[in-house]
């Protein structure tokens, strides 16, 4: 029964589908705990079938009544053989050898995982990879993975933004457990509203991603696990603190309430209170800010009947306070006193989800999943008021099943939207209503060998957009042994919140526009995009130690895109393409096991990313044209009582990068055309001490790199050259943390 209760939990979490195959999950032993096994191999003794598991541990594959030998393999671990008799459900714990593999360990350790089988190009990141870092928040998840930018959004606010492919986050599906979140009025800062220990794991796909998830997808999809009550540590606290005055504390209390019900409650504060300007342009380097989160789950889950269900409860407050030193809120907003900002934010969430396997035809399920928010931001910046309120509504069914045999699979299902915004811009109040019902159907082709095909296709009615369909489609073929060949294509839409998502821009002088005010909204026309990519990945021995080369390209086409053009230094113009705009993305990435307990992880990466502006093609602003990355990760052997040493560093190279022209400013306030180059080095050291306890010291920019001079006319702010959004590197430079963690299981 605990076999089919874990079973049917992976099966709504992912709203994927059981098929009509043997299937079963792998699992080990931590710390006397059981848990999930990905990457395991499991496959038919004589035969050629096989597959491994997927992240959480789950594998299908085909089944034959001739097939009686299944065998269950993972470098480090005793390899098992099981009998099998009959087509039922498989819970089975592997056992670690006295002495484990070198190149296994890594293997283990190494918690970015990447799979051979799967149609779309989709990497996993576990918890482990977010511990090499300080990951406070999902905007500080992506630290050590080079598959996406992450920079600061300006020179006040402290926010960072995430790119991927070339483009910004809008253009990202974000969704936390599939469902979309970060979106709307929370496109901005709802990144740093994901606390970095809720996280279980982040499931990334470049380019096109599925019709389930909706039609809002260009550049890829991001998807958070969080951690589940009947798997997460019964008590867990982390503390960080940082030298720029950042404190922070995250408890996680879980509790199994009966035999089908257990519940979690998770808490998340952090403060920072201190002033700091290093740079002495009078302007504080990190804002001050205070946030209270707060989440209580509920699981329930009844193997017999073959049900599952979560019910998830969230609210947060978050306070944020930047600008000038000596700005004081209570008398200088509003007047030119100094300049100053506050953003204040309340949201309030409630998510459900109802898994159902039909006990007598596994391969028949049944998902349905519903979110409503109430996200309401007020904030200035400066002599710029901002304030949304934004309610949301989200609902998805889907039903999965087979065609024929279990190598064609379906998933069919409608979904229901519905977002009510209400902005506050200055004096000019923007209300809109967008609503659309669609129905979406997926086919996909699996024989576990060669080929592995995903076509899809949605259909949807928008209050806004009228009709319209999206397909998408994605393709995987097996040329040799660890080889995999990726095709994707598919095509986007979205409603461009020109004023939630550049909030940065408000933190200047600059003058706003709405041109070509004859769409629906704003004036403008949605966004319309096509996305094609293909990949390469190889996995291959060198030395006796494993590793793996990937070499991936996409590009963007855009229709039609809403353009955010800043060319005018005294204005942001925001209007319809009226031409071209593309990205084009290259990357090639290389993860080595270089020797025992020691993992690198390279990369390079291209962008050309152009835009046709009222004033000609550019290139995209504050993008460099070149990155290079490494990381590298290095841990002792666990001692017999689990004490161990973990060491990381990271490293960031970013080429030049076009700044926006700033010729028609006065000859003090005008910028060459690009940015110099520029690198950062991150480090972090983890000392263990025991399954329960340990402490981790780090330091980001270590170098203690700066950006001279971020705000332009910081000592004048009220005047028409203020700009604090030509930000392409560090602004604080050194900032050195410290944290502990401890949990009971």
């Amino acid at each position: 029964m605990k076999t089919y209760i874990l079973y049917c939990a992976i099966i709504l979490a992912n709203i994927t589908h059981a098929q009509d195959k043997l299937e079963g999950v792998i699992l080990e032993t931590l710390d006397n705990k059981e848990i999930t096994l990905a990457g395991a191999n499991v496959f038919w003794l004589n035969t050629s079938v096989g597959t491994i598991t997927d992240e959480n541990g789950v594998f299908s594959i085909d089944y034959q009544p001739t097939y009686t030998k299944l065998v269950i393999s993972y470098v480090g671990f005793k390899t098992d053989t099981l009998n099998i008799t009959s087509n039922t459900l498989i819970r089975h714990v592997l056992k670690s050898t006295s002495s484990l593999d070198e190149i296994t360990i890594t293997s283990r350790k190494k918690a970015t995982a990447k799979s051979y089988l799967k149609a779309t190009n989709t990497f996993t990141v576990s918890s482990d990879e977010l511990l090499k870092a300080a990951c406070c928040n999902l905007s500080e998840s992506f630290e050590t993975n080079p598959s996406i930018d992450v920079n600061f959004a300006d020179a006040v606010s402290g926010t960072k933004q995430i790119k991927m492919l070339g483009l910004k986050s809008p253009y990202i599906l974000i969704a936390t457990e599939n469902i979309p979140s970060i979106r709307g009025a929370a496109q901005a800062y709802g990144l740093s509203f994901i606390p970095g220990t809720w996280v279980q794991s982040i499931q990334v796909t470049k380019g096109a991603g599925s019709v389930i998830n909706g039609y809002e997808s260009i550049a890829g999809q991001i998807n958070a696990e969080l951690v589940k009550p009947t798997i997460d540590n019964q008590f867990f606290v982390n503390t960080y603190a940082n030298a720029s005055g950042r404190l922070e504390l995250n408890t996680h209390l879980n509790k199994k309430i009966s035999e089908k019900w257990s519940t979690g409650l998770y808490l998340h504060g952090n403060v920072r209170n201190q002033e700091f300007d290093k740079n002495e342009d009078s302007f504080l380097d990190v804002p001050l800010k205070q946030q209270i989160n707060v989440m209580n789950r509920w699981q329930y889950t009844n193997g017999e009947k073959g049900i599952v269900s979560f019910i998830n409860l969230r609210y947060l407050n978050d306070e944020t306070q930047s600008g000038q030193i000596n700005f004081n809120p209570d008398t200088d907003r509003g007047t030119s006193n100094a300049w100053g900002s506050e953003i204040n934010t309340e949201r309030f969430e409630i998510n459900t989800k109802l898994g159902y396997v039909n006990p007598e035809i596994p391969y028949q399920s049944l998902g349905f999943q519903t979110s409503y928010s109430y996200h309401k931001q007020d904030s200035y910046f400066g002599l710029n008021t901002y304030d949304i309120t934004h309610s949301s509504f989200y609902s998805n069914l889907v039903y999965n099943s087979i065609i024929s045999d279990s190598r064609h699979k379906i998933k069919t299902g409608v979904s229901f939207t519905l977002d009510d915004y209400d902005e506050v811009v200055n004096t000019d109040v923007y209300k809109r209503i967008e609503n659309s019902f669609g129905g979406f159907f997926e086919y996909s082709y699996d024989n576990l060998d060669k080929l592995t095909l995903t076509a899809g296709v949605r259909a949807d009615q928008h209050n806004r957009f009228g009709f319209f369909v999206t397909p998408r489609l994605h393709l995987r073929y097996t040329p040799w042994e660890k080889s995999a060949i990726r095709l994707s294509a598919g095509r986007g839409i979205r409603s461009a919140n020109i004023f939630a998502e550049n909030q940065n821009l408000f933190s200047s002088s600059r003058q706003i526009n709405i041109v070509n005010a004859n769409g629906k909204i704003y004036g403008l026309d949605p966004e319309i995009a096509w996305n094609y990519g293909v990949s390469y990945l190889q996995g291959f021995n060198l030395f006796e130690r494993k590793g793996d080369i990937t070499f991936d390209y996409y590009r963007t086409d855009f229709q039609n895109q809403v353009v955010v053009d800043w060319e005018n230094p005294f204005e942001i113009n925001f209007y319809n393409l009226g031409g071209k705009s593309f990205a084009n993305s290259f990357q090639v990435e290389v993860n080595y096991n270089a020797f025992e307990n020691f993992d690198l992880r390279t990369a390079y990466k291209y962008y050309d990313v152009q835009t046709d502006y009222n004033s000609g093609r550019l290139q995209r602003p504050l993008t460099p044209r070149h990155r290079f990355f490494a990381n590298a990760a290095y841990e002792t052997n666990t001692k017999e009582n689990g004490s161990q040493w973990k060491f990381d560093a990271t490293y960031n190279w970013l080429s030049e990068q076009r700044f926006p022209n700033t010729s028609l400013s006065a000859p003090q306030f005008q910028l060459p055309e690009e940015t110099p180059t520029i690198g950062t080095l991150n480090l972090q050291v983890t000392k263990v001490f025991s399954p329960k306890f340990e402490v981790y010291v780090g330091g980001e920019n270590v170098t203690n790199v700066r950006q001279p001079n971020p705000i332009i006319s910081a000592n004048n702010p009220f005047g028409s050259n203020f700009d604090s959004n030509f930000v392409y590197g560090p602004i604080f430079g050194s900032m050195y943390y410290a944290g502990l963690r401890f949990k009971i299981k």
